[in-house]
């Protein structure tokens, strides 16, 4: 992201040394040394920007990257690391008091707003995850990897939303809730929340409640749940904590429904006096722009509800099925390769077989693993241009929404008509 597979070298050596010279894991570490390098390097490189004589180019590269590689490794084992480290015991410290005096579920009032606004992953990868492979190395498990990775409070605030909700967040939400309870992709919920943002105080409650039941039954993950999918939960939890697990999810779910529901039912009639859908439309790009880029999963919420037919009002989409040569591989790409592409895979296999298609395979995919021996690639109408130039010889559909569109007809109609001619 900084600076290319250059950048990424240079950052990965400077990583190692944060990774060699701690004790513990080194998310942290990883987070400012990867960038880090990255940028000096490019830096370095603007200094004899044409004017290294002809010839000597690979030798210049080379040297540069590794000196500046081993220098920052160096200033990583001696430096960062030992930084990292004792900020590390730190909050193992405050951790471990909250722990002793039942406090605990108080850190959700920092959590729910980190994660809403994208440090999730900062939060969980880089505080919980250390302190919590600690604590399995004690005692074979820690309640700290379902602090964040609960998907207990957004599975709340979404089904309030199906129920109590109006306009596109209504209709968009039944979708949502497949996406973050089954496949773990919490940013899903984080623009419901946004619309309405007193709704914080939902997943903040339903979030302290999941950790106080995790604390009542002593229950804890064997390792971190990722994504924060139910499925990687239970998959993690440890032998003795399925019951403190599975009430923990159920009960922050049945809180953070109660409140968000509440707060809904109390603005409804405001809301729909002055046509108020909530601005998800409004909230999912704030939600972007904290992410720091598009999100092929929240995009599909702006589309999410709307029948296949009037699909064309909302944004339009092209097909380019023009080829005649026969379909047999079919991939969804987006920028993960899960969440909505997968989704949208499942879609179309199964309109595949209801139409009593068969030997045509349906996958997903990211875009950066694309080969060129696809025979049709489906993503989003933006990241179009990046598919065909990993994929050149494949057809190309285009949507703007993988959960409805209507091209997957097309599609089907087409293998169809390959199906008889065979």
């Amino acid at each position: 992201m900084v600076y290319g597979a250059r950048g990424g070298v240079v950052g990965t050596i400077a990583t190692m040394g944060v990774i060699v010279g701690a004790s513990i894991p080194m998310f942290i570490g990883a987070m400012i040394m990867g960038p880090l390098g990255a940028w000096l390097i490019k830096q370095v490189d603007r200094i004899w920007a044409g004017k290294i004589r002809p010839g000597f180019e690979m030798l210049v590269d080379n040297f540069s990257a590794g000196i500046l590689g081993f220098i920052l490794a160096i200033a990583g084992f001696f430096g960062i690391a030992p930084v990292i480290e004792f900020l590390s015991k730190a909050l193992e410290t405050g951790v471990n008091w909250l722990i002793s005096i039942g406090l605990l579920p108080l850190a959700s009032l920092l959590v729910e707003p980190g994660k809403v606004l994208f440090l999730n992953n900062a939060i969980n990868h880089g505080v919980f995850t250390p302190l919590g492979a600690i604590q399995v190395q004690e005692s074979g498990k820690s309640i700290l990897f379902l602090i964040e990775a609960n998907p207990g409070p957004g599975l709340g605030i979404l089904l309030a939303f199906s129920i109590f909700g109006i306009g596109l967040a209504k209709a968009s939400a039944p979708g949502a809730i497949i996406i973050q309870f089954f496949g773990g992709i919490h940013e899903i919920y984080f623009p419901y929340v946004l619309s309405k943002p007193i709704t914080i105080l939902a997943a903040i409650a339903g979030g302290a409640t999941g950790v106080a039941v995790n604390v009542l039954f002593n229950s804890g993950l064997r390792a971190p749940a990722s994504p924060g999918s139910i499925f990687a939960v239970l998959l993690q939890t440890a032998p003795d904590s399925y019951i403190g697990v599975i009430l923990s999810v159920i009960a922050a779910a049945a809180v953070s429904f109660l409140v968000t529901s509440v707060i809904l039912r109390a603005s409804r009639k405001r809301d729909l006096e002055r046509g108020d859908v909530g601005d998800l439309t409004s909230a999912i790009a704030k939600t972007e722009a904290n992410k720091g880029k598009e999100s092929s999963v929240l995009g599909n919420l702006r589309a999410e509800g709307v029948p296949a037919g009037d699909a064309e009002a909302v944004a339009e989409e092209t097909s380019l099925l023009t080829d005649t040569r026969p379909i047999r591989n079919i991939v969804f790409a987006c920028d993960a390769g899960m969440g909505s592409s997968a989704m949208g895979a499942s879609v179309l296999r199964n309109k595949i077989k209801k139409a009593g298609i068969d030997g045509v395979t349906v996958v997903n995919k990211a875009i950066a693993n694309l080969d060129d021996d696809v025979d049709l690639v489906i993503t989003q109408r933006e990241l179009t241009p990046r598919a065909q130039e990993r994929t050149p010889s494949a057809e190309h559909v285009s949507v703007d929404n993988f959960m409805n569109s209507p091209r997957y007809d097309e599609v089907v109609e087409k293998l169809k008509e390959q199906h008889t001619a065979e």
